[in-house]
This record gives structure tokens, sequence and C-alpha cells, in this order.
């Protein structure tokens, strides 16, 4: 079995989280009762990022790092986007492996620790595991689909579900992240820089779960998604011609 860093620490889970106060007590009371099913917290850490909220996301989070000894927590005072706010909770990181969910309850917290058990057997190795998703709307799984074709053309090699999460890796990736971007490109460009860099993917169902609160921000509709496919086709071309590739 892999040792972990000299924090102790295995794993660093980031979640970034702009304006989710009605999410996080929730969000962290099932990361500690599937931690206490895994025989307690042990050698992970949960970073949640406040992420430049303008609701009382700062406040909760105070108290559940003071609540739970797992929790950290980052302080973002602007939001500069989900890719930023990944990046300034990845700085943090003292884990062997590291990376990032989202915060909108849709991915258990049992099955994202369940993936983290995955990377024990890796002994160290470069692994990059993303979540893949299933039980998905026809249409959702349509653009999915395209989205990844279109990267696989752009970068070479296959590429599926680049917003599959949880995404999760060895923490030398980080030594290659400089020009990262700051938006939700963040996620292509962890995956093709862990593909450039030679990193093995993995790859572990997800079942996607129904929102407890609030909507989402881009697919309410057609015209969302033709929105959402304009600016990946743009952020994808941006990553292929920033640093690294």
């Amino acid at each position: 079995m892999p040792m972990a860093d000299r924090s102790g620490i295995f794993c660093s889970l980031v979640i970034p989280c702009y304006n989710e106060e009605g999410n996080l007590v929730p969000l962290a009371e099932d990361f500690a009762a599937a931690l206490e099913v895994r025989r307690g917290a042990g050698d992970f850490e949960l970073i949640l990022v406040d992420n430049g909220s303008a609701d009382g996301s700062a406040a909760v989070l105070r108290a559940l790092a003071q609540r739970f000894t797992f929790v950290r927590t980052v302080t973002v005072t602007e939001n500069r986007g989900y890719g930023h706010g990944i990046t300034r909770g990845l700085a943090a990181a003292r884990g062997l492996y590291a990376g990032w969910a989202h915060g909108d309850m849709q991915y258990a917290p049992a099955e994202i620790l369940a993936a983290v058990e995955q990377l024990r057997s890796a002994g160290g190795k470069k692994i990059f595991l993303k979540g893949s998703r299933s039980a998905r709307p026809g249409a959702d799984a349509f653009f999915t689909a395209g989205m990844a074709a279109f990267a696989s053309l752009l970068f070479g090699g296959v590429f599926r579900d680049i917003n599959g999460q949880p995404t999760l890796f060895h923490r030398c990736l980080l030594e290659h992240w400089a020009g990262a971007p700051a938006d939700f490109s963040l996620d292509l460009y962890a995956y093709a820089m862990a593909k450039k860099t030679g990193f093995a993917v993995v790859r572990v169902p997800m079942r996607l779960r129904e929102r407890a609160r609030g909507v989402s921000s881009w697919n309410r509709g057609f015209a969302d998604r033709f929105r959402l496919a304009w600016r990946t086709i743009k952020t994808s071309l941006a990553v292929r011609c920033g640093p690294g590739f």
C-alpha cells in the first residue's frame, strides 16, 4: 500500500463552492458518514473553497472546519472562475493524490470515497482517475459525446466524458500546472495534460443524482447547450495552444 506524504494525507479532495450555502452542511455530513463507514477520516482531507460567494457560505465553512477534523477551508475573495477556485484549493492540498469534485450533491460522497480507495492499489503510480457519469438524459449524453469527440480530434487520442467527476491524480501532475485555465475548461486541461505526461487514465462509473437544491447554470435547454458548446470549442482551442501543449 502506498504511503501518504509527510503530512500523513493520502488524498486531498477540493470542492469549489460558489453560493452553495444550503448544500455545505449536508455535503460535509455525508462525507463524515461515508468516512465513518470506512473507519474514520484517517488520511483523507476535504478542502472546501469559498470561491467568492456572496451568500452565507463563509460562516458555514468556518463552522464546518471547527466541527470536522477532515475539513479544511480556503477563501477566494473574488470569484475568478471555477478553475481558479480549484487551483487555489490544490495549492493547499497535502495529499499524495489530489483532485476535485462538484459541490452540488449530485455525486454521492460514498461513491467518491470508493473511487479514492481504488487509488490505494496504485502503488503511488501516475494514475489519473476520472468518474464516468451513468444514467443521464439522452440529450446530455449526446452533447457530452460530441464534446469528447471534438477534444479527441483536437488533442489526438481518445477522450470520454471530460467533465465527469471526481477528478483525482498523483500530485506530480501539479508540476505541469503552469498556465492552467481559470474557467470550466480546467477539466479538459487536466485530462489532456495527464495524457500528455504519461499518466494511466482510469475511468470509474458514477451515478449522477438529482440536485437536492438549486438549478444548473448552463443545462436549462437547447440554447444553453449551444452556448456552452461554442464556449467549449473556444476554450478547447485556447488550451491546445497554451503552455505545455
